[in-house]
């Protein structure tokens, strides 16, 4: 049996893992995406095939991955290795622990390049550059910050430089600590955000936008994004969770936790939701929008409209950059962990070498948008394109599905039964059906629809 306590440290309390999962969870997507989707397919007809898809999909392939990490207490590839012997499975089966860490480190190479926009977004809001502002002038400065490349590295710069400071410190002094005060900080901040939107926004409408049930707009398209963001919204996949499962005190109960993740994470991002759109619908001439047009344009204009707004739009981008943080640095976790264990380096040295690797490689993401804005690496796609496209839309769903399969088919039934303390019946039932079919088979659709969209794209 493994030890019972990871080489790398613990979390000291369960409230600690629940903060610091959730904190993977809840990132840029939950503060855009997520509500315009909701709001684009039907509100809340929209937000209860999510709920549902979390139960079905994305509740058990998360107790799936923390019941992984805690039973083999290593980095997600020694992990899935170790489990694979005691199981007698076949040799290929680490290669979700490879999958995972390739994952993490793409997506972080082009995560840090939008989060570094949003730290330079805080600053051009707090001196007040958009007040009275229309979205012509605001779309003209986003465009024109995007054309420096060396501006935009910078700030990308000092992102990879916050995440590399907080995880060289380790499990206890630097993701606790991290976690520990940028979580409680950032629910903090939207409240505050949500109620200045009750103040001075069109509440009812912004309201109304997000929970009207109307089932009329929730076409078989919203049903398939609703399942698909269920998986990916809870860090699902690329081995952050099974690394952060791995640091789980032995007498945590992984079912609850799991379900108080996805409903933190669901939480914020519906209260996101009620923080941009009433100020974004008591603004003339704004429409929600997707992506960077309503983060960094439509927002600011209407901020840059209301009372205070420039003090409170810069709030919303610190709450915007705090987010970002915490899902950073699990990104990097599956990866210092496996060469801590893997070579027996000290941690500090692993974090700058990944960082900088990082970095590097982010740096074709920064040229995506003005030197190489328009080299192609595969059709259309530039280079960030290419490597958010086979980042989160092949790597991630083949490593939940195979997450789903290794724990459902491979894993050995004491095992799971003693990490999930599940015992024979109903519960263990519903867990096992889940994992076995609904999840993969969910997985599968998720998988198929995706790549079928980008083809028609």
């Amino acid at each position: 049996m493994p030890d019972d306590v990871s080489k790398h440290g613990m979390w000291s309390s369960r409230l600690l893992f629940v903060l610091a999962a959730a904190g993977s969870a809840v990132g840029l997507g939950n503060l855009w995406k997520f509500p315009y989707i909701t709001g684009e397919n039907g509100g809340g007809a929209f937000v209860v095939v999510y709920l549902v898809c979390i139960a079905l999909i994305g509740i058990p392939v998360m107790m799936a991955e923390v019941m992984l990490g805690r039973a083999g207490r290593q980095s997600p590839i020694n992990t899935i290795r170790a489990l694979t012997e005691r199981a007698g499975g076949d040799a290929w089966w680490p290669l979700i622990g490879w999958m995972g860490v390739v994952a993490g480190f793409l997506i972080l190479s082009f995560y840090a390049v939008i989060a570094g926009w949003a730290i330079f977004y805080i600053f051009r809001l707090a001196r007040g550059e958009f007040d009275g502002t229309d979205g012509s002038g605001a779309n003209d400065a986003f465009n024109n910050f995007l054309a420096e490349p060396l501006e935009v590295t910078l700030w990308h710069t000092v992102f990879i430089a916050a995440t590399v400071f907080i995880v060289a410190r380790g499990v206890v002094g630097g993701l606790e600590v991290a976690v520990r005060w940028l979580m409680p900080v950032l629910f903090v901040l939207l409240i505050l955000l949500v109620g200045y939107a009750a103040i001075y926004g069109d509440f009812a409408q912004g309201f109304s936008f997000l929970f009207s049930f109307d089932a009329d707009k929730l076409s078989v398209g919203g049903v398939l994004t609703a399942m698909g963001h269920a998986f990916f919204t809870l860090s699902l996949g690329m081995g952050a969770i099974m690394a952060y499962g791995a640091y789980v005190p032995a007498n945590t109960s992984i079912g609850t936790t799991a379900v108080t993740i996805a409903v933190l994470d669901t939480v914020v991002a519906l209260a996101a939701g009620l923080a941009i759109f009433p100020i974004v619908f008591a603004t003339p001439g704004l429409e929600p929008g997707t992506g960077p047009g309503l983060l960094f344009v439509t927002v600011p204009v209407a901020f840059g409209s209301l009372p205070l707004g420039a003090i409170v739009g810069a709030v919303f981008f610190i709450l915007v950059s705090f987010a970002a943080v915490t899902s950073a640095i699990s990104l990097t976790e599956p990866a210092i962990a496996f060469l801590v264990e893997e070579y027996n380096a000290k941690r500090p040295r692993v974090a700058i070498t990944i960082g900088a690797a990082c970095w590097l490689l982010g740096i074709g993401s920064v040229l995506s948008f003005n030197v190489w804005a328009d080299v192609h690496i595969v059709g259309e796609l530039t280079f960030f394109d290419f490597v958010d496209y086979v980042s989160g839309k092949i790597l991630l769903p083949l490593g939940g599905l195979l997450i789903a399969l290794f724990a459902g088919w491979v894993l050995p039934r004491a095992i799971a039964k003693e990490q999930l303390g599940l015992e024979q019946g109903w519960k263990w039932q519903v867990w096992t059906i889940g994992i076995r079919f609904v999840a993969p088979i969910g997985v599968v659709i998720v998988f198929a629809y995706t790549i079928y969209e980008s083809a028609m794209a």
